[in-house]
């Protein structure tokens, strides 16, 4: 390897491990650290921010990515993908200044802690004076970089690279309708029974089975583990470090499964990244899509299969027979799939899930926009629950601050999460054309080929393809919704007779 190679690739390793070294502060915020130290946690997050961004902007990265990309020229080598993937992370960072970094650090550590009481008392404006200021960071972010189509497309392309907010819309256009008809065509027919579902399970037991699901689908307890937070999530600290968090809900017991699934999807694909980019900014998923694709695939079409529940509801059902025993396996079934207008996203079933990111989207837009004022966010949102999903929420807690994202200044990551059920159902095609007895080996609780599939197919390139190449590439289309309406109408038609 060339010397200004090893040059660049130490001071992407010291970047990458004050990144990482501010993900294990941000983790335990959110596990273990007491309220009291919101402040000062603030200022150690600034701090470490600083100092990454200062050496990842300097002149020396410049100079040494602009000397190598005539050195690799092969974009498709793994020295020219990083020098790719480097490239356009220096020329967005070259942009926004140190300071800026620092002070939006110490912003949004507050606000996490002003999101957290204010969900607990059911109270927005707790948290409105620090989202304020939160969204006018984001502004002042967005200023920092050239006019784009729209002001959104700066903030999306964090989190999904060369994608456009016309793009986005575009695509949530073609798929409202669809969702928005097949869900009246629910309404109409003989609702499911899920009572049985939200009786009170002992949390222990349901958190030891999230575990016992997750361990057979693969993730790495060697490299990985789950604890307790207000929202779930996964983070990596290393590809031999990659935790999950959970949380348990008296009203909805058992949906502490499908977050263990869903935030085990994440994890494991983090597991799965190649050894050889550690600390570089090849590591890790290439995409939030991409990256969404994987947990809910694991949390849906695994998760909520009929093979799934052959495979697993008889051990739920010795480990909960009081709530369980008079249940029938397909019961289950379709008591776990009930399609219904819910308050809370992360709950929501898999036909109207996209409806509440669909809405999230639109509000991302307005307040980049300043078309909503803050203060107005409650009433806005209800309105469009309504509108979208025909129910409005009682209170704030499940209404607009049901979501941790926005108090940690992630806007443009929401509409992520509907392009990654697309992608999820693209490559569940592609899947199921490569392993036709897939069903039959999650029958019988095997697990190993599929994610051995992802790892190959998915898991093992990281960052190296930008994520419309990489759905390319395994699936032969790029982002395209036809294949999720196809998934959702063949489900829900067999399960609600339509």
């Amino acid at each position: 390897m060339s010397k200004k190679m090893n040059q660049l690739k130490e001071i992407l390793g010291e970047v990458s491990d004050l990144h990482h070294a501010a993900s294990v502060l941000d983790w335990d915020q959110n596990v273990n650290m007491p309220p009291g130290g919101s402040e000062a946690r603030g200022q150690q997050l600034a701090t470490l921010g600083k100092i990454a961004h200062e050496k990842s902007t300097s002149d020396k990265v410049g100079n040494l990515l602009a000397d190598l990309k005539t050195e690799f020229p092969d974009a498709d080598s793994d020295e020219g993908a990083l020098i790719r993937v480097s490239t356009r992370e220096f020329e967005k960072a070259v942009r926004v200044p140190a300071k800026f970094v620092a002070k939006q650090a110490i912003a949004t550590s507050k606000a996490f802690e002003s999101w957290i009481e204010a969900k607990n008392k059911s109270d927005f404006a707790i948290f409105r004076p620090h989202l304020e200021e939160v969204v006018e960071l984001v502004r002042e972010y967005i200023s920092f970089f050239p006019p784009a189509d729209h002001p959104y497309d700066t903030l999306l392309d964090d989190y999904e690279p060369g994608m456009k907010t016309a793009e986005v819309q575009q695509i949530f256009e073609t798929l409202r309708p669809k969702q928005v008809e097949l869900i009246k065509a629910i309404t109409s027919a003989k609702q499911v029974k899920d009572g049985f579902l939200y009786k009170k399970y002992n949390e222990k037991k349901v958190w030891n089975f999230s575990e016992q699901i997750i361990t057979k689908f693969g993730y790495d307890w060697q490299r990985g583990r789950q604890d307790k937070a207000p929202h779930p999530f996964q983070t990596t600290f290393s590809v031999n470090d990659t935790r999950i968090t959970n949380r348990y809900e008296a009203n909805n017991p058992l949906a502490t499964l499908y977050s263990a699934m869903h935030e085990a999807g994440h994890a494991m694909y983090e597991q799965g990244s190649n050894p050889a980019y550690e600390r570089t900014p090849l590591a890790g998923g290439t995409s939030l899509a991409v990256h969404e694709s994987q947990s809910r695939m694991w949390e849906n079409m695994v998760g909520r299969s009929l093979p799934f529940c052959e495979h697993f509801f008889p051990t739920l059902k010795k480990t909960f027979p009081s709530k369980l025993g008079g249940v029938k396996l397909k019961q289950f079934y379709k008591a776990i799939n009930k399609v219904e207008p819910s308050l809370i996203r992360v709950n929501a079933d898999e036909a109207t899930y996209n409806l509440h990111v669909m809405l999230r989207l639109e509000m991302e837009i307005g307040m980049v926009e300043e078309k909503f004022a803050i203060k107005d966010l409650p009433e806005i949102w209800n309105a469009k629950m309504n509108d979208y999903l025909g129910i409005v929420p009682p209170n704030d807690a499940q209404g607009v601050l049901q979501d941790v994202h926005w108090s940690s200044g992630l806007m443009g990551y929401f509409s992520t999460y509907a392009l990654g059920n697309l992608i999820s159902a693209q490559l569940w095609e592609k899947i199921n054309e490569d392993m036709p007895d897939l069903d039959d080996q999650i029958r019988k609780g095997k697990f190993n080929e599929l994610l051995g599939w992802l790892r190959e197919k998915i898991h093992i390139y990281a960052r190296k393809y930008d994520p419309q190449d990489l759905v390319q590439k395994v699936t032969g289309s790029k982002i395209d919704s036809a294949a999720y309406i196809r998934y959702l109408t063949q489900k829900y038609s067999e399960i609600y007779e339509l």
